[in-house]
């Protein structure tokens, strides 16, 4: 039966989860040099048009839709056939199946999204849509089906996964180390300067996405309930450790605490706290955002040393952090939290450690095949990265005819 303050809480927290695309524009935005400010924000803001078309076109009935062999949904619900206003059983029972659809939506929506930040200021506007609508097919969908969805082979082992580590967080990180690998540096990296250009329009970014992770998180829960409000606290606790524990951090090996390095560590904190906000309490969130901004701290810096260009860090505070997060969620999971999950290691499960351990092995190794074979295919046929001449002009002029400052 349809459940009135529910499927009002559902509702308000889509919105809130399709804001935090916009937001992370702006987050992304000024980042980049001036000259690529308007091309990077678009590269969010397009994805919320081309990934709902595909989601209710085959992407939600792919993920959530009839399992086949726990791999993939079929395609009985293309189209949203059958999706309509009388409850899901199986996933939200007191919503209508079509909410909850909406909801998924603004998932897939920010996950292709994320990657954008490894390649920005130099992919092909073009093949980039190409590859947004082809990696949410071939790689989101399967994911989300795997830990999500009634059926899904990782969601039977006993994986936990709250709201997004797999499908969301891990994913878009190994993502972007694919991108970064094939696209190859930007021009200047290592001996121009690439500073971001608007802090200001960053910090507002992250507080936008800050605030739509309540929706991403407590939203998890699909009802407005108990559950909700503890995945609300855990996520705002992990934030502000995350911030803190960055600041920290820098003062410490740098000497100066910079808005930038409390930005990342917020997000840090908010992407490490996803897959475990619904089965820890405050006292774990806020272990779980420390845990990320020494992590993903370090992660970032780990990319000197490697030597790829990941131009707005989604492999060291995505990528790290959803690992981080997975793990820690086998640590500290509890079923005084959520009778409906496992208990951790802490809790006397430690066979849990392993369960999440082999789901992070599964995404990374699945999810990096199959965009380091994208990328390469679809830089063969069209030509992922701009010529050197627009590059060096900015994305902004060659790829939109437009500027972001007319000074």
């Amino acid at each position: 039966m349809v459940n009135g303050a529910d499927t009002a809480f559902i509702l308000i927290s889509a919105a809130l989860v399709m804001f935090m695309t916009p937001g992370l524009a702006l987050f992304y935005g000024g980042m980049v040099r001036s000259k690529n400010a308007l091309a990077t924000i678009m590269q969010s803001f397009i994805v919320i048009g081309v990934i709902t078309l595909e989601w209710i076109l085959w992407g939600y009935s792919m993920a959530f839709g009839p399992d086949k062999f726990g791999l993939i949904g079929g395609l009985e619900w293309f189209g949203l056939r059958g999706v309509g206003l009388t409850p899901s059983p199986v996933y939200a029972p007191t919503v209508p199946h079509e909410v909850f659809m909406i909801y998924q939506c603004m998932f897939a929506i920010i996950t292709p999204a994320l990657i954008t930040g490894a390649f920005a200021e130099r992919m092909r506007f073009g093949p980039f849509l190409l590859f947004s609508v082809l990696w949410a097919t071939l790689v989101y969908n399967p994911l989300a089906h795997w830990i999500w969805s009634n059926g899904g082979w990782l969601r039977n082992l006993g994986a936990l996964d709250f709201a997004g580590g797999v499908a969301v967080h891990v994913s878009s990180g190994v993502a972007a180390l694919a991108a970064a690998i094939v696209l190859g540096k930007r021009k200047g990296y290592g001996t121009e300067n690439l500073r971001p250009h608007n802090l200001p329009m960053t910090l507002l970014g992250a507080g936008i996405l800050w605030f739509g992770w309540f929706g991403f998180n407590a939203g998890s829960a699909l009802s407005a309930g108990a559950l909700a409000g503890s995945a609300f606290v855990a996520t705002h606790v992990a934030g502000t450790a995350g911030a803190l524990g960055w600041v920290a951090m820098e003062w410490k090996f740098s000497g100066k605490a910079t808005t930038l390095g409390a930005a990342s560590g917020a997000i840090a904190g908010l992407a490490t706290i996803t897959p475990a906000a619904g089965f820890v309490g405050p006292i774990p969130a806020a272990l779980i955002g420390l845990m990320a901004a020494i992590g993903c701290y370090f992660g970032i810096l780990a990319k000197n040393k490697f030597g790829y260009d990941d131009s707005l860090d989604v492999v060291g505070i995505h990528g790290v952090g959803g690992i981080i997060g997975l793990i820690a969620t086998g640590l500290f999971a509890s079923t005084l939290v959520n009778p409906d999950g496992r208990n951790g290691l802490f809790f006397g499960n430690p066979s849990q450690v392993g369960i999440q351990c082999l789901a992070i092995l599964v995404t990374i190794v699945y999810t990096f095949i199959a965009s380091y074979i994208l990328f390469k295919a679809i830089d063969k046929c069209l030509g992922l990265r701009v010529p050197e001449d627009e590059e060096m002009s900015g994305l902004d002029l060659s790829q939109h005819d437009e500027m972001a400052y007319n000074l």
